[in-house]
């Protein structure tokens, strides 16, 4: 396989992943003290939505749960398979988590709006990790979602 098939970029490719994904990572995520950002309700959406959401927030050092789930500091930390890790970081911060994405081998990273890093997306896809760039996950799932 080629790694480039590992970039998904085709609609086909994104609902396969967005229906697939039941344990979601949200690294970055931020904290109920933070309800208007991003990082915050896209992961409360996913959570009502009935995906398992694991908060890894970056900053928030005193946190120990968000969204009533306990917190891990590093992916490879999180007990169990993870389908896909939903990154809220900015483009030149994802590169301190590579070597974590890649020893935690989820089938999925995905890059919200706004937010691409061509060559962490190579690395991610060399090492066999699907990758979505510069969407958002919430509204691909609720476009899916009503899709069934």
């Amino acid at each position: 396989m080629n790694f480039q098939d590992n970039l998904i970029e085709n609609e086909r490719g994104v609902e396969r992943l967005v229906k697939g994904s039941k344990r979601v990572a949200v690294l970055g995520i931020k904290t109920e003290q933070q309800p208007g950002q991003p990082a915050f309700y896209v992961a409360e959406y996913l959570s009502r939505a009935g995906v398992e959401v694991v908060p890894v927030p970056v900053y928030y050092p005193d946190v120990t749960h968000i969204l009533g789930k306990p917190v891990y500091r590093r992916l490879v930390d999180i007990p169990g398979e993870v389908d896909l890790v939903d990154v809220f970081r900015r483009p030149q911060d994802i590169d301190q988590h590579l070597e974590d994405i890649i020893a935690k081998k989820p089938k999925a990273v995905w890059f919200q709006s706004g937010i691409r890093n061509d060559a962490a997306a190579e690395k991610l896809a060399k090492a066999g990790i699907q990758v979505v760039q510069d969407r958002c996950l919430m509204v691909e799932h609720r476009r899916y979602s009503i899709l069934g």
